[in-house]
């Protein structure tokens, strides 16, 4: 088994942060949605927690863009290359049908491309677009006051809060279809390890050096 280095310390720490505000994010979300499940006390609570774990996202997101732009990361694994449009029916093939017939995976992960073009399509459209749209609009709601110009200048509060809430749902399907897909490795917790440790074991590739 061949020890393949994918993810750098600094993107296996901000994974996790990132992960764990997400979810909160979502839990608090839901009682502002939904008053009466009481998560997190009082309503005036969670809306203290949201705002404040949604500070803390949008610092994570600056993070994330400031990273992959100084070390080239966005370019490398995050850009659709044109052989990856050649082998996204391939790969989408594989995670509909063959996959459950026992295929192996047709892609292999290195250090120089760490992502499939199915996993290039989804992480560039949710931290590209989704992700902005949600940092956006929730720091409009951070202070209604503040920026009521622009809220106004989007529609108000209502279609605020449908963008805000339409972008939390599509934050939400990511979530769970990313668990899922994390599963795919040659055992379940292979992925999961991988973004512990930094590196993935495969049996048959080369040694690659050390990602940047």
């Amino acid at each position: 088994m061949t020890r393949v280095r994918l993810h750098t310390l600094p993107i296996r720490v901000w994974h996790w942060v990132n992960a764990f505000l997400i979810v909160f994010l979502v839990l608090t979300g839901v009682q502002l949605r939904a008053p009466e499940l009481r998560l997190f006390g009082n309503y005036a609570n969670a809306v203290w927690l949201h705002k404040y774990a949604g500070f803390a996202a949008t610092g994570s997101f600056v993070f994330w863009v400031a990273y992959v732009l100084s070390t080239g990361a966005l370019w490398r694994h995050y850009l659709l290359r044109p052989s990856d449009v050649k082998q996204m029916p391939k790969q989408a093939a594989f995670y509909g049908f063959t996959l459950f017939r026992g295929a192996e995976n047709p892609f292999k992960p290195s250090p120089a491309n760490k992502f499939n073009a199915m996993q290039k399509l989804a992480y560039f459209s949710m931290m590209t677009v989704v992700t902005p749209v949600v940092v956006i609009t929730g720091i409009l709601f951070s202070d209604i006051l503040y920026f009521h110009t622009y809220i106004e200048a989007i529609g108000g509060l209502r279609v605020l809060d449908a963008i805000h809430v339409v972008a939390a749902y599509f934050f939400l399907l990511y979530l769970l279809v990313h668990l899922y897909m994390a599963t795919m490795g040659h055992t379940i917790f292979d992925h999961f390890k991988a973004m512990i440790v930094g590196y993935e074991e495969e049996p048959d590739v080369e040694k690659h050096p050390d990602p940047q």
